[in-house]
């Protein structure tokens, strides 16, 4: 966990517009939903299953995270299972962890595309995943950057391998049965810099008010305090809830209600119902190190419409209110490892999933 020397940022995801295959190749450097997963060089491939039914489990996003002062690359891959029966179950959920020296990476078929960047090049304590500063198209932010280093004769002689090698690197094959979803682009922002003129307060105020109107909860603002802030109050008569929670849920992302991710590293998760008393007893220690555990980042009740067959099925392929991804403290890795870590999932169910429709 950081320390109280250095803040902690909290960063917002939000879909950045679909990524087309035939116009951009994705890698392990991309933020992502759906499609299929990008391997980090050297990795070997994978194909999770459920925990409960043991069907093959379908790519929900990607998310490349380096830490600061590490030498590795760093990415993130979010399984589940799409049966019915499975969803809201946190041992229907994977996440799979992958490292890789940036030396290493470095190696390719095509060196000619110019020296790598280095993996604190795109983050500030992991915060900005490749995104170009004050430029859209957040996802492939690390990808347009390297192109840009690199000359243009020199990338066009190398497109070919480059693509190639990349297909070879997938975490998993295309499996029978296994629905793949629409590949979208994760733009990012930081939450500090939320409620622009871009931000539809007005939506958001909507949305607040529907589910005060649903619940018979009011949130409003007590002036005063010690540290002469506002401090937030919540009355609640015969909330279907039965508590805060889900009020405050609301309250935090009101500025932004159609994002689909948050990261902070070493911060504090959101909750979308009441957590479990013990939940930190919950979270188990990392079965690789056996070290403890701390909270990444959580998928967001947004993202769910998103996740719809890439073959143009209408309904989405899975429900949850947030999910909530636990990593290694210490981010282990072994030199030379081909393997990837599992790390933890913490799945909530949605209380109001159609307040984000």
């Amino acid at each position: 966990m950081a320390s109280r020397a250095h803040e902690l940022v909290t960063l917002i995801g939000l879909c950045d517009g679909e990524l087309d295959p035939k116009r951009h190749q994705s890698s392990y450097l991309t933020n992502k939903v759906g499609g299929q997963p990008d391997c980090v060089p050297g990795v070997s491939r994978q194909h999770p299953r459920c925990g409960r039914c043991a069907a093959p489990l379908v790519h929900v996003v990607q998310v490349y995270c380096p830490l600061e002062a590490s030498p590795y690359h760093r990415t993130l891959h979010l399984f589940a299972c799409p049966g019915a029966e499975c969803s809201g179950r946190s041992d229907c959920w994977r996440v799979l962890r992958s490292q890789g020296l940036e030396a290493a990476a470095a190696q390719g078929p095509n060196p000619a595309r110019g020296p790598p960047l280095s993996a604190t090049d795109w983050c500030d304590t992991a915060d900005d995943w490749g995104m170009e500063e004050g430029g859209g198209g957040g996802g492939g932010g690390v990808k347009e950057v390297q192109e840009e280093a690199a000359a243009p004769e020199a990338e066009a002689a190398g497109e070919a391998d480059v693509s190639s090698q990349l297909r070879d690197l997938s975490l998993g094959d295309s499996q029978q049965g296994v629905p793949v979803l629409r590949p979208f682009f994760i733009g990012v922002a930081e939450e500090s810099d939320l409620g622009g003129e871009e931000v539809d307060l007005q939506h958001a105020e909507e949305l607040l008010r529907e589910y005060e109107r649903r619940e018979g909860v009011a949130v409003v603002e007590l002036e005063g305090g010690e540290d002469g802030g506002g401090q937030e109050k919540y009355e609640k008569t015969k909330a279907r809830h039965g508590d805060a929670v889900f009020s405050r849920f609301m309250k935090e992302i009101s500025l932004c209600p159609q994002q689909i991710l948050r990261y902070c590293r070493g911060g504090k998760p959101l909750f979308i119902s009441e957590p479990p008393s013990n939940v930190a007893q919950v979270v188990p220690a990392c079965g690789s190190c056996g070290g403890s555990r701390t909270f990444e980042l959580q998928l967001m009740p947004a993202l769910v419409s998103l996740l719809r067959r890439k073959d143009g099925g209408a309904e989405a392929e899975l429900e949850f209110g947030t999910v909530l991804v636990y990593t290694c403290k210490t981010s282990c890795w072994t030199a030379g490892s081909g393997s990837a870590v599992d790390e933890f999932c913490f799945v909530q169910t949605d209380p109001d999933q159609q307040l984000f429709k």
